[in-house]
Formats: C-alpha cells, sequence, structure tokens
C-alpha cells in the first residue's frame, strides 16, 4: 500500500485550523442547545429525484456513527418540494415546517424535476426550499469547495491549478434579489409584458453575515474576500460599506473586495488566491456552484445553513437530478458529508463528524468512485454499495485516515 493511502490528507469542511498569527478570540458560534444531551430529533426531508437514495445512505452513515460516540437518534422523515406537492398539494406542508423547527437539526435531499416545471410559482417545489429556509431563520448559506488529492484528477481544471484549493463561500440566503419587493408582473408604458425584482438589503441583515464571514475567515487563514457589484448597485454599495464597517472589529482578518464578474473569471483563472468568500444571497448561488465544480463533481459538497437560533439545515447543493433518480447511480458522498457538518454545526459532535469524514477519505483511498468520479484504475459502484463502503470504514476500529 503506498503512502499516499497510508497518509491521506484530512478532508475539510469549515476549516479546522485557525491562523496562526491571530490572537485568541472567541469561537465561531453556531446553534447548539442540544449539545449537552446525548439524544438529538433530526428531521430528513428526502424530497424528490435522487434525495431519498442519498438521504437512505446518509442517515445510516450518521446512525452507525453516532453508535460508536455513544449518541442516539431519533429520525423523523417528512415531504418536501415536489413529493410534498404531490401529497399534499404543497411544495411545504405545515407539519413539514413544524416537525423541522421542533427538531436538533434538518438533513435534505434534494428537490425538483421536470414534473412539476410548469407549476405556478407558489406550487414549485424550490418556494418550498425558499419557504423552510426562511421559516428556520437559516441566514447563513456555508459551502466548502476543497479539492481533495484524491480527486485532483477529476478537475477540469489542470492539476497545477485545482491542486491545493480550498475555498469557503459564505452566502447571505433569506435576503436579497429572491425575497426583496416589490416583485411580479406587469406592463410598461409601452404596454409590454414585464418581470420585475427587487435586490434589497438593509443594513442588520449585511452586519449578521459579515460577522459570521469573518468568524468563519478567523478559523481558516484569517483572509476575507467580499464580493459584489458596488460599481452600479445601490444594494451592493451599501453591502460594501457596512462589510468595511463590521471589519474593524476583527482586525486580525485581511479584508479584500471583488467585482462578481472578476470573481467569476478569478474563481478559475487562480482559484488559490480564494480562502474564504462572503457574498449576497444570488452571487453566492452562482458563485458556489461554479467553486464546486472546481473539485470535479458537484456530487462531493456539502452545505450548512445556519441561523442565530433554532435547528440548521443541513444538504448536498447538487440538484435532483431526476434522469437518474431510482437508477443506483447518484454520489451519496455530499449528502453523507452534509450529515458529518450535520453532527459538527448542528449538535456540537466533533468525534462523530471526524469518524464520517474520515471514513469518506478512506473509502476514497480504496478506490472506490461513483460514475461522476469515475476514472481508469478505480471502482466503478453506484450509490448502495458506496454507501457500504463508507459504512465499512465508520465501523473500522483503525480507519486508515487517521493514520496520517
Amino acid at each position: 500500500m503506498s503512502s499516499l493511502q497510508l497518509k491521506p490528507h484530512p478532508l475539510k469542511t469549515l476549516a479546522l485550523n485557525p491562523s496562526r498569527s491571530a490572537p485568541p478570540r472567541r469561537s465561531l458560534s453556531f446553534r447548539c442547545s442540544a449539545a449537552a444531551r446525548r439524544s438529538y430529533n433530526i428531521t430528513l426531508l428526502p424530497g424528490d429525484g435522487i434525495g431519498p437514495e442519498v438521504v437512505s445512505v446518509a442517515k445510516d452513515v450518521l446512525s452507525l456513527a453516532a453508535s460508536h460516540e455513544g449518541i442516539e437518534f431519533k429520525f423523523r422523515e417528512m415531504p418536501v418540494g415536489g413529493s410534498a406537492l404531490d401529497a399534499t398539494g404543497v411544495p411545504l406542508p405545515e407539519a413539514t415546517l413544524t416537525a423541522s423547527k421542533e427538531s436538533d437539526a434538518v438533513l435534505l435531499g434534494a428537490i425538483g424535476g421536470y414534473k412539476w416545471d410548469a407549476n405556478e410559482k407558489h406550487l414549485k417545489p424550490e418556494t418550498g426550499l425558499l419557504q423552510l429556509r426562511a421559516g428556520l431563520g437559516v441566514f447563513a448559506n456555508l459551502r466548502p469547495a476543497t479539492v481533495l488529492p484524491q480527486l485532483v484528477n477529476s478537475s477540469t481544471l489542470k492539476k497545477e491549478v485545482a491542486e491545493g484549493v480550498d475555498i469557503m463561500v459564505v452566502r447571505e440566503l433569506t435576503g436579497g434579489i429572491y425575497f426583496g419587493k416589490p416583485r411580479g408582473f406587469g406592463t410598461n408604458d409601452k404596454g409590454e409584458d414585464i418581470g420585475f425584482n427587487t435586490e434589497v438589503y438593509s443594513s442588520s441583515e449585511i452586519d449578521r453575515i459579515a460577522r459570521l464571514a469573518f468568524e468563519v475567515a478567523r478559523k481558516r487563514h484569517s483572509r476575507l474576500c467580499s464580493v459584489d457589484k458596488a460599481n452600479v448597485l445601490e444594494a451592493s454599495m451599501l453591502w460594501r460599506k457596512r462589510v468595511m464597517a463590521i471589519a474593524t472589529e476583527f482586525p486580525d482578518v485581511e479584508l479584500s473586495h471583488m467585482y462578481v464578474d472578476n470573481a467569476a473569471m478569478q474563481l478559475i483563472r487562480h482559484p488559490k488566491q480564494f480562502d474564504t468568500i462572503v457574498t449576497n444571497n444570488i452571487f453566492g448561488d452562482i458563485l458556489s456552484d461554479e467553486a464546486s465544480m472546481l473539485t470535479g463533481s458537484i456530487g462531493m459538497l456539502p452545505s450548512a445553513s445556519v441561523g442565530e437560533s433554532g435547528p440548521g439545515l443541513f444538504e448536498p447543493i447538487h440538484g435532483s437530478a431526476p434522469d437518474i433518480a431510482g437508477q443506483d447511480k447518484a454520489n451519496p458522498l455530499a449528502t453523507v458529508l452534509s450529515a458529518a457538518m450535520l453532527l459538527r454545526y448542528g449538535l456540537g459532535e466533533e468525534n462523530a463528524a471526524k469518524r464520517i469524514e474520515d471514513a469518506v477519505i478512506e473509502t476514497l483511498n480504496r478506490g472506490f468512485r461513483t460514475g461522476d468520479l469515475f476514472s481508469a484504475g478505480t471502482t466503478l459502484v453506484g450509490c448502495k454499495r458506496m454507501g457500504e463502503e463508507v459504512l465499512k470504514c465508520v465501523d473500522s476500529r483503525s480507519p486508515l485516515a487517521a493514520l496520517h
């Protein structure tokens, strides 16, 4: 067995290595009211397409990792998105939102599909997700994009560009153009049909996401890039002004600014220049998907959505992939890694989170790949088999990933 297999690099979600030069500060705060207990209520929202397949795998991994750490889970599965539309007529049933609010954390699979594309806006699966985020009050979406050494050749970028990339995108989640008013349809002075949306942010919305982003950056390498369009948009002008004001509270964090069009280019040209990025809702939506492809597959990227109180929402950033749903082709690792983020940032269970992350690394070291990551010399497996291999590594007493 090669030395690379014996000494794999540890997987990073939110960076675990604080800046060496930064002075001691209070730690980044996430909701952890249940951390004193060892029994947790988890709401599972499988959703649509491949969602049920990947959530099933993640549930099994969560349960096994928990059993090794003295943790007990009580799972409750609820409908959301298209499946909820079919069952109840709405994309987010009140019972689903209530169960989510009453839980300690929420694990979501994926929503949407061709079946519901022609629905009116209030009856689209995606509307249910927006309602869920708003209902839980999760205003910050944390999306890591790390190029693992085991998968560097899966990136479409040259190896020397992709190798070593480790970015965290902090996206504002409950404001901006997705929620701003007025919005709707109308006619202009020529009688033409128009559609309109409003990009709007308040100082308090910007301040809270900026503070969280500075905290995240402080836990990584103390470098934060704020992305906006302040040369054109008034909302971005206020964004930059408030981010600069909040920066005075974090003198140990280096702050830079970049226009979104340049940031999109620089993510492909020289991604290693970025450490932590903070940006608004729509820019974050686009840039985090772009950053995910640096890693070789969107099927590897987890996310955590957190608020000031209440349960967090943890989900892979990939879509429902209806074209492969039910065919055992989905990559479950993004959902498994989202479950690890749930343990760490939703429940404060670091050991169990690390056990899952180590198991994913060991599984990749052993050469198992789903179709989105497959290359010559590796073993092609389906969703269920990949989950079984991760479970074996979770159950291992001496996981290879611990030997670095």
